[in-house]
């Protein structure tokens, strides 16, 4: 039996040395003649999505190693949102581009023939997504599963109300002990955010794509049925290897536009309007934010979870997951997508015996939204376009008119927050925050939450050239396009300006004249001056704009 490296020619006798080098790490000669399958994994101790994926890589390597293919695992980084928050968030973004050119570089390197991506979290899977895209070898996702939700005298509590109660605290509306027993107790065991942020999000819509194993992602973090599933990805990637069946079999025009209004009927973060653009842009395929606006708004909002309605991801699961909600809008699907799993999504579903219970997952004849859960906005403060998610805005917000009270830093507007008063009907308006101007595009997900809990989401809205949690709820509008840095609309804002969003005519104005706007393009400063080296001034001097996904490598 010959060694072989991927494709190349087995009997080349300079691969000796890859053969010895793989022997001294303890693979056996029979070993190098299987499908050397790279098992891609973010495990990390101090995330609680990737906590778990350090034993379960080692059920996809049994699976892998039963089905007669050889697993070779290595680790990417994998930041927690939650964790980062504040300065660390400038370094959040950037590694989503950092995973994908570590993924690509070291299966390039060792010429793997087939991948399993372990990944539950916000950047982490995106970053898989995009190496999947470049390398193009057969793939399939796997995610550690939901955490489990803390319950309290009856009430259920998961990540979001733990931010929500800073404000709660600041307020004076909860006491001390609460907020300490809440911190110690609402992120209640490993697994992602009970809620549908952008980790959730991402992870069902590997499902949605056909990349995943439908309950993946709102499955239990700790139970036994994520093992076994661990299992079946090992033995799969085997058999999508030896049939030569690649990403890019799966993952195509017809699959992202599924997950594109899967993301929206479910009404999911904002952050996946940055992330499939950055795919889409990667793979050569049209996607601009007005084509993403027309697909995501041919669906009806049919099911919200936490922070938008009182239902967690084990609510989610319960009633059939990511396959009851494509059952319920499979009128809108291209049902010919192909799934790793074997088949169409359209087979699959005629087998599935799950739809809209009519309680968390609506029929498409009574949705919680007409069209869509997101506004893409235009207008003169964003001629490139922002973006929000309606469905998590209350009704007697989605037409907003106030004056803006500007701040150039998030740092600027958490100090403003905790320490003077807010007065009803403002606009908050946070910039230099974008790709290039934090740099790193910070997800203003505390000061969001902070509103929340502060009760001011029902009178005010806040406008940022960077990003917000899926987690969000309220008038938050994000990825003001161009960024301040670069002398877009918003660096010329000043305090006491109106601004008008209508989310229902998809508009954000500044009520400013023109000439007037003019006068102040002349006399602007320049941006505030941030000391960088290393990796964030290599970010700023390359990413795109947010309206391109905001794509650096």
């Amino acid at each position: 039996m010959n060694c072989k490296r991927g494709h190349r020619d087995p009997d080349d006798i300079t691969e000796a040395y890859f053969c010895g080098l793989m022997h001294s790490v303890g693979y056996r000669k029979e070993d190098l003649s299987k499908p050397q399958i790279a098992v891609v994994n973010s495990w990390t101790d101090v995330n609680p999505g990737h906590k778990s994926l350090a034993e379960l890589a080692g059920y996809v390597k049994e699976g892998i190693w039963a089905a007669g293919g050889t697993p070779a695992e290595f680790g990417v980084p994998a930041p927690c949102d939650g964790m980062a928050q504040g300065a660390g968030m400038h370094y959040v973004l950037p590694q989503r581009d950092l995973i994908a050119g570590s993924v690509e570089c070291m299966v390039k390197a060792h010429s793997f023939d087939g991948m399993v991506m372990l990944a539950s979290c916000d950047k982490i899977i995106p970053g898989m997504l995009l190496a999947a895209a470049r390398l193009d070898l057969p793939t399939i996702f796997l995610s550690a599963g939901a955490m489990a939700p803390y319950e309290e005298r009856g009430t259920v509590y998961v990540t979001p109300d733990l931010k929500e109660a800073i404000g709660q605290f600041n307020g004076d509306f909860i006491t001390k002990e609460e907020f300490q027993k809440w911190k110690m107790n609402i992120c209640f065991s490993q697994g992602t955010c009970s809620m549908m942020g952008t980790a959730n999000t991402m992870g069902t819509f590997l499902e949605a794509v056909g990349l995943a194993p439908w309950g993946s992602a709102t499955m239990f973090c700790h139970g036994a049925g994520k093992r076994r599933q661990a299992r079946d990805v090992g033995e799969r990637i085997v058999a999508l290897t030896r049939d030569g069946k690649n990403f890019r079999d799966f993952f195509d025009e017809r699959a992202i536009e599924n997950g594109i209004r899967y993301v929206s009927a479910i009404g999911g973060s904002t952050n996946a309007v940055l992330h499939i653009t950055a795919f889409c842009r990667a793979m050569g395929i049209p996607m601009d934010l007005g084509k993403f606006d027309k697909i995501q708004s041919s669906v009806p909002v049919v099911c919200k979870f936490k922070p938008s309605s009182k239902y967690n991801i084990s609510d989610y699961h319960r009633v059939g997951g990511v396959p009851a909600v494509l059952s319920t809008i499979r009128e809108k699907l291209n049902l010919d997508a192909k799934i790793v799993a074997g088949g169409t999504l359209g087979e699959f579903l005629d087998s599935a015996a799950v739809g809209a219970d009519g309680e968390i997952i609506h029929e498409v004849t009574s949705p919680l939204h007409e069209s869509g859960c997101f506004s893409i906005l235009s207008g003169n403060l964003a001629p490139l376009g922002a973006v929000v998610k309606k469905s998590s805005v209350e009704s007697s917000m989605m037409r907003h008119k106030g004056p803006a009270v500007v701040f150039d830093s998030e740092e600027n507007v958490r100090e403003h927050l905790l320490n003077k008063r807010i007065e009803p009907g403002s606009v908050l308006v946070v910039r230099y925050e974008g790709p290039k101007g934090g740099p790193g595009m910070r997800e203003l997900s505390i000061p969001a939450a902070m509103l929340v809990g502060m009760g001011l989401h029902t009178s005010v809205a806040m406008v940022t050239d960077g990003r917000f949690s899926g987690a969000t709820r309220g008038p938050c509008v994000g990825h003001v396009a161009p960024e301040a840095f670069l002398g877009g609309p918003i660096a010329l804002v000043e305090n006491g300006d109106i601004i008008e969003i209508d989310l229902n005519l998809n508009m954000m104005s500044l009520l400013v004249p023109d000439d007037v706007l003019e006068e102040r393009k002349k006399k602007l400063k320049s941006p505030p001056e941030r000391s960088l080296t290393g990796i964030l001034r290599s970010y700023r001097e390359g990413v795109s704009g947010a309206e391109d996904g905001a794509l650096w490598l």
